[in-house]
Order: C-alpha cells, then structure tokens, then sequence
C-alpha cells in the first residue's frame, strides 16, 4: 500500500522540513512555498490541481485559503493540519461535514510580553517614528549626499497611542508604551468599557492615569498620535477603519496594523498616504497575500513629493523562532494520525 501523500504549502523558509524528515519512510512529502489565492479564478483552478493528489495538507497558518469550494474538488483529503491554535481561513465545518479532522498547534508557553507581534508593532512603530528605514536607504543609496532628511523624528514620550483593540497583545503594547516610552493610552473596541481598561491597566502594571476608554471611535482617531491595530478580523470589523477615522487623523500621526489587513480600508489608506494625509504608516498585514510585484504598496516612491512615510513588511509579526515548535508539533500529530491516535488541538 503506497504511503499517504503530504502537501507543506506556504512553507518559505522550509522550516518544516528537518521535523517533517523522520515520518519520510511513513509519508510521500512535497513542498509548494508559492502561495496560491483561490479568489483569483485561475489561482482557484490552479490551487485544485496542486493539490487534488494529495491526502493530507498541512498549512502555514491562514497564508492559503481553503474554502469549501477548494475542499470539495479535493476527493482524497483525510487530513488537514495547521499552524497556530486556530485558522480561519480554513472552513472546518466543512471539513467536520466529509470526517476529516483538522488540528492545529498550540505552541510554546511563553509570556504575552514577548509575543512576537508585540515586538513585530513596537519595531515598526520605532522604525517609523525615528525614521530608520528612511535614513537607511538614504545613507547606502550609491552617489547620495543626503546626511539627514527633512524632518526630525517622532519623540514618543507624552504622545498617545491609540489601541483598536485591547486584548492580551493590545495590553501588551499598552504596557511597553506606557513603562518603556511614557506615553498615554487611550483604547476602543466595540465592548470597551471604562471598567474593563481599569483592570487592564492594574493586571499590566500601568500606573493610574495612563490609560482611558475612548469615548468613541472617532474619539481615538482624532486625539491619537499613533495609532495600532489589534483587533479580531470578521465581518463586523472588516473596515473598521475607513475613510472618515482616516480623515480624522491627525496630519503629524502615525498608524499601524500588524493584526489584518482587511481591518484596514485599503484603497481609502493608500489615497490618505499618496496626499501626505498623515504622517507615515506601517503595514505587516494586506487585503492581498502575498503582495503582488504590481502593488501600489510596493511600486510607490513612498516618502517623496508631497507621500506619507510607509514602512512595509511581508507578514512577519506572527512568528518567529517559535515556528519550529509549530512543526514539531505538526509532525508528532501527523505521527498520532499514523498511529491511530486521537490528535492534539483539534479545529472541528
């Protein structure tokens, strides 16, 4: 009887292969780092190909989509793992409908202070603020004989952050705005209230004072010197911020999302920053995954003529080293699901 077959998908860094290596006399595995999105038609009908051989599909947190629309052209799945303690790119109902069980990974225990998104949001709000990228690129451009740009950078002390969303990686931020910088807080979320971030701030250790309930949205936007992300993606929060929390920002203020792009109203932030409407923004996360070489995010001479300063990273903040973990825990369920055994951090 032939081996089960294996597809590793969006794997770019081939992180997974030295875990993966011991289980190759048990599975046939093969490796596909070119990420395929199934909402372009012929992504779609190419991502059905790659993988309608193919028993089981492990999947580096939510990079690829799978649909029910993928899932039912794919007759010999059996098995789904993932990345990550959930993936909601993965429609698991289905998957629960055909008896095919996916799991994920719960990952190492560590702290919340040194999540990798809360390092990943304070070095792109440092490298914004201070204008790092942009000096970097001056100082090795060939031939310049620029020594220092135009304008100084952001002294962060007294200024206030502006959380959207204050669960445990938005208190996090909160805590090394407030004790590292000395910033003010203020946080909103749909169900945000007074009470709730006066127990936030005693659980982190803020001293009282520093950290308020906005009144509103619109609220946050107007009186925040930077702004961070850290909100659930869904379809009550896809363009929670807009054209109109845009426009109400300050011209000399900062925003920056590590958590999901569609949070974000893509077109109405790009028209913001090509008019120099605020001062710069940094971006971990977009709408579109990964960033086609035609992106305007990526074609613009960001910074130039009148353009906000844009700092931009492919999707780094969710992990780090930690990634090895993830996959030698894939591998000890794959080798669960070998032996008959239940699994470890079902999904469905």
């Amino acid at each position: 009887m032939p081996n089960p077959t294996i597809a590793v998908l969006d794997d770019y860094q081939r992180v997974s292969t030295t875990p993966l290596t011991p289980l190759t006399p048990h599975f046939t595995i093969h490796h596909f780092p070119e990420t395929l999105n199934p909402a372009d038609p012929a992504s779609h009908a190419a991502l059905i190909t790659r993988l309608h051989p193919y028993d089981i599909i492990i999947a580096q947190r939510e990079r690829t989509p799978l649909p029910a629309s993928i899932l039912s052209a794919l007759p010999n799945l059996k098995l789904i793992l993932t990345t990550g303690a959930r993936n909601r790119a993965i429609d698991t109902a289905y998957c629960a409908q055909r008896g095919i069980p996916v799991a994920g990974t719960s990952g190492p225990r560590s702290s919340t202070t040194a999540h990798s998104t809360v390092q990943h949001t304070w070095a792109l709000i440092l490298a914004l603020a201070r204008h790092v990228v942009r000096d970097d690129a001056a100082l090795k451009r060939p031939g310049g004989e620029t020594w220092q740009g135009e304008t100084l950078g952001m002294n962060l002390a007294g200024k206030t952050l502006g959380l959207v969303g204050l669960g445990k990686l938005g208190a996090e931020v909160a805590r090394v705005a407030v004790l590292a910088f000395d910033m003010r807080v203020v946080a909103w979320s749909e169900n945000l209230t007074p009470e709730k971030v006066d127990a936030v701030a005693r659980e982190i250790g803020v001293g009282e004072g520093k950290m308020r309930c906005a009144e509103s949205k619109e609220e946050l936007f107007k009186v925040a010197d930077v702004v961070s992300l850290h909100y659930v993606l869904s379809e009550r929060s896809r363009g929670v911020v807009g054209r109109v929390e845009l426009e109400r920002m300050k011209g000399g203020a900062l925003l920056v999302n590590t958590s999901r792009g569609p949070l974000v109203d893509e077109m109405a932030l790009l028209e913001t920053l090509s008019r120099g409407g605020i001062r710069g923004a940094a971006l971990d996360v977009f709408d579109l995954e990964p960033l086609p070489a035609d992106s305007p995010w990526r074609t613009t001479a960001w910074g130039t003529e009148g353009r906000s300063e844009v700092v931009l990273t492919p999707h780094m903040g969710y992990g780090d080293e930690q990634i090895h973990a993830w996959y030698e825990e894939v591998a000890r369920n794959l080798a669960r699901w070998r032996d008959g055994e239940e699994l470890t951090t079902r999904l469905n």
